[in-house]
């Protein structure tokens, strides 16, 4: 494979409303700081990758109202309903079919203008799941319990989660929820569907990220320290909830496989030195890094607790803070992305990894992790 990387990366910061923001301003923000980040011009960024969706946007076609803020102008461009991290996968694609030199790919969320409960309900079965009331919580709850009796894991167990990544958050000026939490703190928040609770779930938050990949000649001429992507897998599971076991996860341990196949990595947990994976709740941290190979099942929360997965252990596990910090909806994967780069540059300023010079990145799609997308990249 021809080598790809990404030479720039841009956030806005994430809030639970950013009022005076439209999709545009949130998406040309992004992009402008990603360009600026990369010392490249628009007229040099050979095609555009837009991450939307309809339902969250509240509008058709939802992408053409974020065109030209992306400075899609003229140029090639598409769009991608789903997580960030498959849209730099089409953007990744296209520079290696050879006709692209360079992919700018940027995402925008806007979650506070919607019903997350109608919204999510809406993404499975109309004729058995949906007058259930089936919503992206409800059934995290279910995959929640699964796991847990399963595995044996506990309600404090996933706290420690909410705990370390809040604290995390506070090193993160992108961050919307930082914050020193106790265990005491994260049991008493309020149900939202059992096991479950308030501090064990991500934000509703606004925000855009973006990234630029470049080919191996470009990258090789970019002003700051390249991050070379190793690594791509990807890999959806069945539709129906009643279709899978929800306490595995077999599409993310093939995703992983395929990516650690492609970077050359045989054992995980000793050659990846930064994690940035998608834990829209807490229980969701420690079903990731099983399915990703750091550790067998249910272990992964004895990790938490000898703190391996803290900023200084041996394996950071979202140093950013991760989504339980921020989660816009659909850019969520493209700023693990962002993260990682920012790590391996070396220039993630108060969250950095000391020593990190390869990471991972994870995104997902779909209700209790349904399809997933790991990124492995080096210095």
């Amino acid at each position: 494979m021809e080598r790809v990387a990404i030479i720039g990366v841009g956030q806005t910061k994430y809030e639970r409303q950013k009022t005076e923001d439209s999709f545009a301003d949130l998406v040309y923000e992004a992009t402008t700081k990603a360009m600026a980040d990369a010392e490249i011009t628009i007229e040099e960024i050979d095609n555009v990758v837009t991450i939307s969706n309809d339902f969250w946007d509240g509008r058709t076609i939802s992408s053409m109202a974020v065109m030209d803020a992306a400075g899609a102008a003229n140029k090639n461009a598409s769009t991608v309903e789903g997580d960030g991290t498959f849209g730099a996968l089409y953007g990744l694609m296209r520079i290696l079919s050879g006709s692209y030199r360079t992919t700018l790919v940027v995402a925008h969320s806007k979650s506070s203008m919607g019903s997350l409960p109608i919204i999510t309900n809406s993404m499975f079965d109309p004729i058995y799941y949906r007058s259930v009331g089936l919503d992206g919580i409800s059934s995290a709850g279910l995959q929640a319990r699964r796991y847990m009796d399963k595995y044996l894991v506990t309600e404090e167990d996933c706290a420690l989660v909410s705990i370390k990544n809040h604290h995390n958050a506070k090193a993160n000026p992108y961050a919307q929820l930082a914050t020193e939490l106790t265990v005491e703190d994260v049991m008493s928040s309020r149900a939202l569907a059992e096991p479950i609770k308030l501090w064990d779930a991500s934000p509703i938050s606004d925000g855009a990220a973006a990234i630029i990949l470049a080919c191996e000649n470009r990258a090789k001429k970019s002003a700051k320290k390249p991050a070379w992507v190793k690594g791509v897998g990807y890999c959806a599971d069945a539709y129906y909830l009643g279709d899978r076991d929800l306490a595995e996860m077999d599409a993310l341990s093939t995703a992983a496989k395929k990516a650690y196949s492609m970077a050359g990595i045989t054992e995980p947990f000793k050659e990846i030195d930064v994690v940035e994976l998608y834990d829209a709740f807490s229980y969701q941290e420690l079903m990731w890094m099983e399915g990703l190979g750091f550790c067998d099942r249910g272990k992964a929360a004895k990790l938490v607790q000898e703190g391996v997965t803290q900023r200084q252990g041996s394996l950071a596990v979202n140093p950013s803070g991760g989504v339980l910090s921020a989660h816009p909806v659909l850019t969520a994967g493209l700023a693990r992305l962002a993260e990682t780069a920012l790590q391996l540059r070396g220039e993630a300023e108060e969250r950095q990894v000391e020593g990190a010079k390869t990471a991972l990145a994870h995104g997902m799609n779909g209700s209790c992790g349904q399809g997933h997308c790991v990124w492995v990249l080096s210095q």
